[in-house]
């Protein structure tokens, strides 16, 4: 151990030094829900705390039942408010305006840099709250709302949500955004202060060696039977028909080509009805989820609303041959033909096209998928983390911030 006499040891031994700071996570969204926020936010969070930072998680109350778990664990608190439903998602909440409560919470136990993850009216309250603590503030972009409402007749309101959105995110320090091409997009818009800051995956969760011949045996798919997957929300915005129309294309090949969907919502009904031969897993979480994953052979990936789609990352890494169109997270990770294929943006045909080539065709799936479990293992969550970092210490030197004196310095994460 190195005592405050030891002057032999020099502070460059250390370099460089990462310094302990109190973040506080505020999300509208949290596990167990399951979305790709939920899930990546919690990820963040671990990784954070065990990094050695001080994490305050304010979210809202899921349901009476809900008491905060971990609440207790080492290095984290969370700080439960109230929340309504969300229209259409009832099992999701929204969290209410709470700058009031917000400013008691900070103006007691300050945190030195708030990361606003959501931006309803939690999102917002904790902006609001903030600002007048003189806190700085960084947020991300992980859900493009202002794309989502052409999908449930409301497309007239694009425009004001995109304003808001701007106001909103020009008001913090900076915007994490997850692949460049999104942030060149907000930046046309008018958005301010965007950095890149990519996602990663959990390769010893999402691993081939999870496949269960047992579970294809239930699908009614055998070991040479190919299985089409698709995991996410059951909801217009996602443009499930386009995997409906793909498998109908790959039967023309293979007419025992298996599809299975993993996850619920609203189309459920629809889609039952038009893929009465389909497997509908339902929600799956976990090394079940992993399971599901690496049962198949190829993933079908149709939505262009992503902001990134957690679910291709963890596709690749269970060694799934992708199909998706040039977009969001499969635009960044997949190069046509090596781990993976792509069709152009809303080029259904193409999508089709792409699905059907590996059609009858398992070795070169299986290739595929190879290669792409490969390429995940670059997505380390370290390298995420540290990035998060280099935000939150740029945030505590800008313009206004009051940064918490005497920070602890930290030796160099593993």
């Amino acid at each position: 151990m190195v005592t405050p006499e030891d002057d032999s040891i020099m502070v460059d031994d250390y370099l460089p030094i990462r310094r302990s700071l109190r973040v506080a996570v505020v999300t509208e969204t949290y596990p167990p829900e399951v979305n790709g926020v939920a899930a990546t936010i919690a990820r963040v969070v671990e990784g954070l705390r065990g990094r050695g930072h001080e994490l305050q998680l304010v979210r809202p109350r899921q349901d009476r039942q809900d008491l905060g778990a971990d609440a207790d664990a080492g290095g984290l608190v969370q700080v439960l408010m109230r929340g309504l439903p969300i229209p259409r998602y009832p099992q999701l909440k929204m969290g209410l305006p709470s700058k009031r409560a917000l400013i008691r919470l900070w103006s007691a136990q300050r945190p030195d840099v708030v990361h606003i993850v959501t931006e309803g009216p939690l999102g917002w309250s904790a902006l609001q709250a903030a600002t007048h603590l003189k806190l700085p503030v960084v947020s991300d972009f992980r859900t493009n709302f202002h794309a989502y409402s052409r999908h449930y007749g409301v497309g007239w309101l694009r425009t004001p949500v995109m304003a808001y959105l701007r106001k909103f995110h020009n008001r913090t320090a900076c915007t994490m955004v997850p692949t460049e091409a999104l942030r060149r997009e907000l930046a046309d818009v008018g958005f301010q202060r965007l950095r890149v800051v990519a996602r990663g995956v959990d390769t010893r969760l999402f691993d081939p060696r999870r496949r269960s011949e047992t579970l294809r045996a239930g699908w009614g798919a055998g070991p040479g039977t190919m299985v089409a997957l698709c995991v996410g929300r059951l909801a217009p915005e996602k443009n499930l028909g386009a995997v409906a129309d793909a498998v109908e294309a790959m039967h023309a090949i293979d007419p025992q080509v298996r599809l299975v969907f993993v996850g619920d919502g609203p189309d459920r009904q629809s889609l039952m009805q038009r893929c009465p031969n389909a497997v509908f897993a339902g929600l799956r979480r976990g090394e079940d989820l992993a399971a599901h994953y690496a049962s198949a052979d190829v993933f079908l990936f149709p939505s262009m609303t992503e902001t990134f789609g957690n679910v291709v990352p963890e596709a690749m890494a269970s060694g799934l041959a992708v199909v998706a169109f040039d977009h969001a997270a499969a635009g960044q990770l997949i190069t046509p033909g090596e781990n993976g294929l792509l069709a152009r943006l809303e080029d259904s045909q193409a999508f089709c096209h792409a699905a059907r080539s590996l059609a009858g065709q398992l070795p070169t799936a299986r290739a595929l998928g190879a290669r792409a479990r490969t390429d995940m293992s670059r997505l380390d969550w370290g390298r995420i983390l540290e990035a998060i970092e280099a935000e939150y210490a740029a945030a505590l030197i800008s313009p206004g911030a009051v940064p918490r004196p005497a920070l602890r310095p930290l030796l160099p994460s593993a």
